[in-house]
C-alpha cells in the first residue's frame, strides 16, 4: 500500500480529540445585547458561566424585552464558540494530513 496507516492515524484522531475536549473546557467567548446591556459568558462546551443584567435595563419593567436581550445575547455566544471551534477542528484536521482537508 501507499503508506497509508489506519492505525497511526486513529491514534493521532484520538489525540486531537482530547486536545479538542480540553481547548472546549479553557474557550470562554461573551455575547452581549442592547448595546451591551446583557453580557453572557459563555465556555466552549456551551455552558453558560454567567449572565450580567444592566440595572438600568430592569428599570423600565418592560419583561419581554430584558428577555430578548438575554436570548440574543446567549444566541450571539453561542455562535462564537461555533466559529471558535470551527477554527480549532479546521486547524487539527489539516494538521493529519487527511487528502481534501
Amino acid at each position: 500500500m501507499s503508506g497509508f496507516n489506519l492505525q497511526e492515524m486513529m491514534s493521532q484522531a484520538k489525540r486531537q480529540y482530547e486536545v479538542l475536549q480540553k481547548k472546549m473546557e479553557e474557550t470562554v467567548v461573551e455575547g452581549s445585547s442592547g448595546g451591551g446591556s446583557v453580557v453572557v459568558k459563555m465556555d466552549g462546551r456551551r455552558q453558560v458561566l454567567s449572565v450580567k443584567i444592566d440595572p438600568e435595563a430592569v428599570k423600565g419593567g418592560d419583561i419581554e424585552m430584558l428577555q430578548d436581550l438575554v436570548t440574543a445575547a446567549i444566541n450571539g455566544a453561542g455562535h462564537k464558540v461555533d466559529e471558535a471551534m470551527q477554527s480549532t477542528m479546521g486547524g487539527m484536521l489539516g494538521g493529519m494530513g487527511i487528502p481534501g482537508m
